[in-house]
């Protein structure tokens, strides 16, 4: 058995030709093949079409806009966009050379003095974009979303002078959480991730570990969502399963959670395909826009998720 099957891959391919923009096409065919191929491997001449994809969403400068991050619009270049950026970078290896010079170059051209980047700056405020993503007078450094740009940066083993400041800036943020939500959590896991530390890193996410299951903030079963806490400001039924801290198995968060914590998990996301062959969205909508380009994203981010615990903790038979 596997969480992953046939039929699955072939219905979300069918969501992604009828709804999907086209970095999301060309992303599902170099992770899955053609035709539903599902556990094929990647294509080799597919990774230059999602990257040529990815590249009509960067600006000038070496950031990315113009939509590619649904929540955040407008053709200047916002640090958060990197949240939907940095995967696709990492899974069709470009984190190297010349491109992730000039992101970085341009990262530390929007650093603030403690070495971060702020989630957005003041340029935001005349284009759209939710209400939950505050627009600041002053930029405002966060773990959100510096450790999850930092994290993959590191384990691809980029070299930049803006690396530095703003690795230290992540250790102190990570080391300073106390009461956090869910994608204050992921982003530190990102971090922790890719940081070369691996000592400090996994002492780091024991704490983590510790602060997440105190905090109620991971819905361990599905069925019962009073057994956890909604953070403040998310939606309604916006709860973080254990796949959503380790979405793969080689992440510092797998060992928050049992195999069979995980299992309870994986059924649920599996189980959450629609009727369409796309998977939901889960957090606020204030766009119906956003919803559109949102659940391609969320698809294939599931499919991924799902294939890569085949193997590691595959469902049980029966």
């Amino acid at each position: 058995m596997t969480w992953i099957t046939k039929d699955m891959v072939e219905r979300a391919e069918r969501f992604l030709w009828t709804s999907g923009r086209v970095l999301e096409q060309r992303r599902f065919a170099y992770l899955f093949g053609a035709k539903g191929a599902g556990a094929a491997g990647p294509p080799g001449d597919e990774r230059a079409g999602v990257l040529d994809a990815l590249h009509a969403y960067r600006t000038p400068d070496g950031g990315y806009a113009y939509g590619l991050e649904p929540d955040v619009r407008g053709p200047l270049p916002q640090p958060a966009t990197l949240r939907t950026a940095m995967p696709i970078l990492v899974e069709t290896d470009a984190l190297r050379g010349v491109e992730a010079a000039r992101l970085c170059d341009w990262l530390a051209s929007a650093a603030t003095e403690a070495g971060g980047v702020p989630p957005a700056f003041a340029s935001l405020r005349e284009y759209p974009h939710p209400p939950w993503l505050v627009v600041p007078d002053a930029p405002v450094a966060g773990l959100i979303p510096t450790g999850w740009i930092v994290g993959p940066l590191l384990r691809a083993g980029v070299e930049h002078p803006w690396l530095s400041p703003a690795t230290e800036f992540c250790r102190t943020a990570v080391e300073a959480l106390g009461t956090t939500h869910p994608y204050e959590v992921e982003a530190a896991v990102t971090f922790l991730d890719g940081l070369p530390d691996r000592a400090w890193a996994r002492r780091r996410a024991e704490r983590l570990g510790e602060l997440v299951r105190e905090q109620r903030l991971v819905l361990l079963d599905p069925a019962h969502p009073e057994q956890a806490r909604l953070a403040p400001g998310y939606a309604v039924g916006e709860y973080h399963l254990p796949h959503d801290f380790a979405p793969r198995p080689d992440s510092v968060a797998r060992s928050w959670f049992t195999d069979a914590e995980l299992r309870v998990g994986l059924r649920a996301l599996a189980d959450a395909q629609q009727e369409d062959g796309g998977w939901p969205l889960r957090w606020a909508e204030w766009s119906p826009t956003v919803r559109a380009e949102a659940r391609p994203g969320i698809t294939v981010e599931a499919l991924s998720t799902l294939r890569a615990y085949a193997e590691a903790v595959p469902p049980r038979a029966g």
